[in-house]
């Protein structure tokens, strides 16, 4: 059985059918080559898979693509090239917050939802992001260059893209 989806994918329309059972990690993968959403855990611990649905983080990997209709959706790739995006970047890096940057996408989108929700203190981030695993590096590097990057305000370009 097949559904009709109509969903906003990083400001670009979709529309079409759906088999009603569809993950929304593989509608993003497999349909639209957004690759930038990864796969690991399967059942909603990681937060590998994360993207923003209307602005709130989900695990795509037990999100039905049939429950993004009529909603806006957003990746790593539709972050990419914002102002947010290069602070994040600039702030993993000057941390020394990412080695091997699979759990990255996950992470940066989650602190832009923090962003949206104004939420800067080093303690509701580190809850915040309790469901974001990263078996690299230390978290307190990653703390660290979140609570950087949330606690600067935002500036004027980087408003008009939220």
């Amino acid at each position: 059985m097949t559904v009709s989806v109509s969903v906003t994918v990083n400001g670009s329309p979709f529309a079409g059918e759906v088999p009603a059972e569809e993950l929304l990690l593989d509608f993003l993968r497999d349909r639209l080559g957004l690759t930038g959403v990864r796969q690991s855990c399967e059942v909603e611990v990681c937060g590998v898979c994360t993207v923003l649905v209307d602005g709130h983080p989900v695990s795509s990997c037990c999100y039905l693509a049939a429950d993004v209709d009529g909603r806006s959706v957003e990746t790593i790739e539709g972050l990419a090239g914002s102002e947010f995006h290069q602070r994040a970047v600039d702030s993993f890096l000057q941390h020394a917050a990412v080695q091997c940057g699979f759990c990255t996408p996950g992470m940066v989108l989650t602190a832009k939802a923090l962003r949206l929700r104004g939420i800067t203190s080093r303690d509701a981030i580190a809850v915040a992001m309790n469901g974001n695993l990263c078996r690299c590096t230390g978290y307190g590097s990653i703390l660290d260059s979140l609570c950087d990057l949330l606690a600067a305000p935002a500036s004027a370009g980087e408003a008009g893209a939220q």
